[in-house]
């Protein structure tokens, strides 16, 4: 036993060495945390294709541009069971779009200021869903077009950023949805986090969405066959993001800390991003 487990940490040694030691710079500041936007926009002239892994089997593509340093555009795609035995199923017909707009840069005493948007939501996208009677059978079909979770819709958010061994940025916003709304939950919504340089190649990011807009309860809705309403607790999400090289960054992301939803253990998701200039 004692020489596996010196020869599994002789193995590791040289992993170790390439993390400590040579680290990689991020390629540009973060465009978002785990979910939640920032005041972070592409450079002219770049672009970034992302690859969301999330539960079931499900893949959410996402490609963005840099048109100038304050403005970027982005289109996104989720397919869901594409890996697995099951039947894949895509989101919606047609793509989600995501828009940056830059409005004020961050200064020495003044955070940036964003407005976007973003369409694209969190999870598999409801069409419809059965509601049950109290005993359980099915006692109507009723209108749902929402994500498990929603989408940002229009969003305002700030971001400002500190040397503090390693950069320390700070995010807050506000949004509103603009088509996830059947649920009868029209509420402006929230949400916070921050970044934090672990070295050159490594950041902690954490989160927190309160999820004001996605708070209903049974006794507000009816009991839903396949979908499960946040507690009204809001969604805690922590990850780690990787810079592996000067245009690729891998990230592994832990949603629902807190357990807003009724499944049994915390959501993890890999997200890989590659970024170019042309």
């Amino acid at each position: 036993m004692r020489r596996l487990i010196v020869r599994t940490l002789l193995l590791l040694l040289p992993i170790l060495y390439n993390l400590c030691l040579a680290q990689v710079e991020q390629p540009y500041p973060p465009l978002n945390l785990v979910s939640i936007p920032t005041a972070g926009t592409l450079p002219r002239g770049s672009f970034t294709l992302e690859s969301l892994i999330i539960k079931n089997g499900g893949i959410v593509p996402r490609l963005s541009i840099g048109f100038t340093d304050n403005f970027n555009v982005g289109v996104s795609y989720g397919v869901q069971n594409l890996i697995g035995d099951t039947k894949p199923s895509i989101n919606k017909t047609t793509p989600e779009v995501q828009i940056k707009y830059r409005i004020f840069d961050e200064s020495e005493k003044m955070p940036a200021l964003v407005y976007g948007l973003d369409t694209q939501g969190r999870g598999e996208f409801h069409k419809q869903d059965s509601i049950l009677s109290i005993s359980g059978k099915l006692d109507s079909i009723r209108t749902l077009n929402r994500y498990d979770q929603k989408a940002w819709g229009m969003y305002i958010v700030f971001s400002k950023n500190w040397n503090l061994m390693g950069n320390l940025g700070m995010h807050a916003g506000i949004s509103k949805s603009l088509s996830e709304n059947d649920d009868g939950d029209k509420d402006l919504n929230v949400f916070f986090g921050f970044d934090k340089e672990l070295n050159r190649s490594f950041s902690l990011l954490v989160e927190y969405d309160a999820a004001l807009n996605d708070n209903l309860t049974e006794d507000d809705y009816g009991a839903i066959k396949n979908i499960t309403f946040g507690r009204g607790k809001g969604y805690l999400n922590a990850g780690v993001r990787w810079a592996i090289s000067s245009n690729l960054m891998l990230e592994v992301n832990f949603n629902d800390i807190n357990q807003n939803t009724e499944a049994e253990y915390t959501n993890r998701e890999i997200k890989v991003m590659y970024s170019e200039s042309f």
